[in-house]
C-alpha cells in the first residue's frame, strides 16, 4: 500500500491533527520519565481527544484519531530511518 492511499484515509480537515500529534511525540521523547514504549499511546490518545472535539464522539472519530496517530508515528519514524541510512 502507497503513503498516498493511508493519507487518503485521513480527512483533509484532520491533517492539521497529524501534525499536532507530531509535535505531541516530539515532547515526549524529550520528557526524561516518559519511556519510549508509551509514546505511541500518548499520541494516539492524544490524536483521538482532539478528533472527537473537532468531529464529535462518534466511531468515525476514534478511527480517524487512530489513524492520524498512526500516519504522526509512521512519519516520524521514516525520516528517522531515512536519516539513519543517509548516516551509514
Amino acid at each position: 500500500m502507497e503513503w498516498n492511499a493511508v493519507a487518503n484515509f485521513i480527512k483533509p480537515e484532520l491533517l492539521a491533527i497529524v501534525a499536532v500529534c507530531w509535535v505531541v511525540g516530539y515532547i515526549l521523547k524529550q520528557t526524561p520519565r516518559v519511556p519510549d514504549w508509551t509514546i505511541i499511546y500518548g499520541v494516539t490518545l492524544a490524536a483521538i481527544i482532539l478528533v472527537s472535539l473537532t468531529l464529535g464522539f462518534t466511531a468515525e472519530s476514534f478511527l480517524q484519531g487512530i489513524l492520524c496517530g498512526a500516519v504522526a508515528v509512521y512519519g516520524n519514524q521514516l525520516v528517522k530511518q531515512v536519516q539513519k541510512s543517509g548516516d551509514e
